[in-house]
């Protein structure tokens, strides 16, 4: 069907049109002189990026074939390329960040080409939108005759200019987000804290003592919280460390602990508390005589106007006999305390990163009640997306592979390089052919893999 440049077919649908075919000429006659070094420079680094893309994907395949053979599951996290499946490894509740950065990276990426094809003096019959299944996207229509008649350099600067603009966007993007707290000052402050902008329904943080919205962390446990990354810096290391103690006096321990058996755990731990209340929690510490000691106690009041501390050296004080008593938790359990003045202390027990996933920060914190908590994290989240899909859309592009800019790129280098070489042009397009069925097999392996490792695991 062909109805005012719309066209669908299945799983396919795509629009195009000349309605801003002279904006584009305005833009392609713009300073000649400064569009033809700006392409130039996309053209160097459009042939640089093709030998730069196999390099990646060829590590990334060796890192996937590595994690597959060796069952490591922290491999996935340190692959620079990954294949992105909605609903599985993306959540669904930031599709339309994923979308939007999809299309605005594919504009761009289409804009370059066509500003330089009428850079080059190439036709430019048009513009166009399409969808593919879900995917969204852009091209741009030039005239083919055109495009053979100039030398394989002309070429290389249209065929580059895709990639370059995908990398210029990803460039702006990052300067965009590291220069984000200077652009949004006049409004909101930061470096004082994480901002609590979510808590979800079935987070361990949820409840009245817990987290709300609005609430200012500024310490997990002794650890400082500046920021986000603050946040999840101490989280990260209070995961791998093992568990803090606090310090209480003799006096006070005699106190408060009572009688409780002591058995162990599955997993080996020591627990105490036998009297199912949500608010004792089993402690182990050690005298002068006995290493392993145990006390069921009032978690809340132990921990608050203790110190944090290791041994039982770092509570001497004023000759006052103290111990460090740690909490006996099952292994990969914290108990963690959480300020967030001026409301009392949530203390948290369980595992850290149950804490990182369920409740949502900003680093920015409003000047005025009426500024909204959201805006900065739409704007870091939309840059972030701008910043991987746009770096991705120009490493895939580059890719010396079938129906990417990057077989156009090879074809036209080769043509610029070894014509002197290879003086028979049947041969320099076997060259060719050889090179894109290598990195068309290399870029196959990688999605496919990639996808196996996404779903199948």
């Amino acid at each position: 069907m062909l109805t005012y440049g719309l066209s669908i077919s299945p799983f396919h649908m795509r629009w195009q049109t000349a309605l801003f075919n002279r904006q584009f000429y305005n833009w392609g006659r713009w300073k000649p002189r400064f569009l033809y070094l700006w392409f130039s420079i996309g053209m160097v680094f459009g042939v640089l990026a093709m030998f730069g893309s196999v390099i990646l994907l060829g590590k990334t395949l060796v890192q996937t074939l590595t994690q597959m053979l060796t069952e490591a599951p922290k491999a996935q996290n340190d692959r620079m390329l990954q294949v992105v499946v909605p609903g599985v490894n993306l959540p669904v509740s930031q599709l339309t960040y994923f979308f939007s950065a999809i299309l605005i990276s594919g504009v761009i990426h289409e804009v370059g080409h066509g500003v330089a094809a009428i850079r080059e003096q190439v036709r430019f019959n048009g513009f166009g939108i399409f969808i593919f299944i879900v995917y969204p996207g852009a091209f741009v229509d030039l005239f083919t005759t055109h495009l053979q008649l100039i030398s394989p350099v002309q070429q290389l600067r249209i065929f580059c200019a895709g990639v370059w603009h995908n990398f210029v966007l990803g460039v702006a993007s990052f300067m965009g987000l590291f220069l984000l707290p200077a652009i949004l000052f006049p409004f909101y402050y930061t470096g004082v804290g994480a901002l609590v902008t979510e808590v979800a329904e079935d987070s361990p943080a949820n409840g009245p003592r817990g987290l709300f919205v609005g609430d200012l962390v500024t310490n997990l446990q002794d650890c400082p919280v500046y920021s986000v990354e603050d946040w999840n810096s101490c989280l990260g290391d209070i995961s791998e460390k093992s568990q803090v103690g606090y310090c209480i006096s003799a006096a006070t321990l005699q106190q408060l602990s009572f009688p409780a058996r002591v058995y162990r755990r599955l997993d080996g731990t020591v627990e105490c508390c036998s009297n199912n209340s949500l608010t004792d929690i089993c402690f182990s510490y050690s005298n002068n005589l006995d290493s392993h000691l145990y006390a069921c106690l009032p978690a809340r009041k132990v921990i608050e106007a203790s110190k944090v501390c290791r041994t039982n050296m770092d509570c001497q004080k004023d000759f006052v006999p103290s111990f460090c008593v740690t909490p006996s938790l099952e292994n990969q359990t914290r108990l963690i305390r959480v300020k967030h003045p001026p409301h009392i202390d949530m203390l948290y027990v369980g595992h850290p990163m149950h804490l990182q996933y369920t409740v949502s920060l900003s680093s920015f914190v409003p000047r005025q009640n009426f500024l909204s908590i959201d805006l900065p994290v739409v704007i870091e989240t939309f840059c972030k997306y701008l910043i991987s899909l746009s770096g991705a859309l120009a490493v895939i592009n580059a890719v010396p592979c079938f129906a990417l800019d990057g077989q156009w790129i090879l074809n036209s280098f080769l043509e610029a390089t070894l014509s002197s070489l290879i003086v028979e042009k049947q041969n320099r397009e076997l060259v060719g052919f050889l090179i894109l069925l290598a990195g068309s097999a290399l870029l196959a392996a990688n999605v496919a893999l990639g996808l196996w490792m996404v779903t199948a695991r």
